[in-house]
């Protein structure tokens, strides 16, 4: 049996998201920036996907951007907020993703902006009152906290530290890429001035992403060239993604409440299974204030331990020690490490979809009980 529980990572492409793309794969191939009926389609068919993401955020269409992902999206927001608004400070995290850290952190390592970290709770939540410490006690600061940490699921409030950027002054950067597609986004109700998104979390393509800038941010692009995307990122657009982008979330918001209740179901499933199954078995982050499609799970520490992942692999089930983007590195989760958690004890992030079955995680239980033997646990407690 195949079991794949890696969804935080990247998603399979829903074939009604494919279906919509295909035209514009095979038949409507002219480039958008050409004035002739071949371009003109394929430019007006882009404006359509705009204006859909823009109606689906309540946002306005010209606060919508199209990039190559959520990576240079939030690049873009960052670095050029920091270099076209004058911004001299930045607080962050240090569970965010590393499209968030190492871009700061090379700004910083250049002495154009003073960083800091706002404190994080041990169950993952940042830390409200610092974080107004922090935006009290420095200059206009740049805030970027992501809506939910990709290893954990925390949710953090947009709208209560939107709030509070709003008095301070700062501006307000969230990667919402977990986020995207999972939860209704009204941007004209909350205080954020960049949010981001990559539609391959929620069944759409990979190699395509979505920035929203506020209208009363002006900021120059991050990738010159031509005069795409209005004159703010040079390149011809990748317009099958952008179809699918904009299909990608129409889809996932029209059936958002169902998508919710069948994968939570599923989450708390997991859990209770584990906790009965696995003696000593515990939860990194809040499972309180989550992102419902995110269990991040400690296991008890065993001799095999760092093979865990290899042994789900062979036993087919696809998971995750972290973030996919740091995949390949052996200096273990930068989150966990955020967080204090142990570094004796394995964790394996398991992430679910709407195709997530029980009967999958019931075998996913069992390979787990296999591994984890009651034996070895009792050897260890003596």
């Amino acid at each position: 049996m195949k079991v794949y529980l890696d969804n935080a990572a990247t998603t399979s492409l829903d074939k009604e998201v494919l279906d919509e793309m295909l035209p514009y794969i095979t038949e409507h191939y002219g480039n958008p920036s050409s004035i002739h009926s071949h371009g003109r389609k394929t430019r007006a068919a882009i404006e359509s996907a705009r204006k859909a993401v823009a109606k689906l955020l309540n946002a306005s269409p010209s606060e919508i951007f199209f990039t190559s992902g959520g990576t240079e999206a939030d690049n873009m927001a960052i670095r050029c907020s920091i270099e076209d608004v004058g911004i001299k400070h930045a607080i962050t995290s240090k569970i965010e993703h590393h499209a968030v850290l190492h871009t700061l952190e090379a700004l910083e390592s250049k002495g154009i902006i003073k960083l800091s970290f706002v404190n994080v709770l041990a169950d993952g939540q940042v830390d409200l009152n610092h974080l107004e410490e922090l935006l009290k006690n420095n200059e206009r600061s740049l805030v970027s906290l992501m809506h939910a940490n990709n290893e954990l699921g925390n949710l953090l409030p947009l709208k209560e530290v939107g709030e509070l950027c709003k008095k301070y002054d700062a501006l307000f950067h969230s990667d919402t890429v977990q986020t995207m597609g999972h939860y209704n986004i009204d941007l004209k109700n909350l205080h954020v001035h960049f949010i981001t998104c990559a539609p391959h979390k929620f069944h759409g393509p990979k190699g395509v992403g979505m920035l929203y800038i506020n209208g009363n941010v002006k900021i120059n692009p991050l990738i010159y060239g031509g005069a795409q995307e209005r004159n703010m990122r040079g390149g011809t657009e990748n317009l099958y993604g952008i179809i699918g982008l904009a299909k990608a979330l129409e889809f996932a918001l029209r059936d958002v409440e169902k998508h919710q209740k069948h994968i939570s179901l599923i989450k708390e499933y997991m859990i209770e299974q584990l906790k009965e199954a696995i003696p000593g078995v515990g939860f990194n982050g809040s499972l309180n204030n989550s992102l419902y499609t995110v269990l991040n799970v400690r296991f008890p520490k065993t001799e095999n331990a760092e093979m865990l992942l290899f042994s789900l692999d062979i036993a087919g089930i696809s998971a995750s020690g972290g973030s996919a983007c740091s995949s390949g590195t052996n200096k273990g989760s930068h989150v966990l490490q955020g967080i204090g958690a142990s570094p004796d004890q394995p964790s394996v992030r398991f992430s679910f979809s709407k195709y997530t079955t029980k009967e999958e995680i019931d075998y996913t239980i069992e390979k787990l009980k296999e591994l984890f033997k009651v034996k070895a646990l009792k050897k260890q407690n003596s």
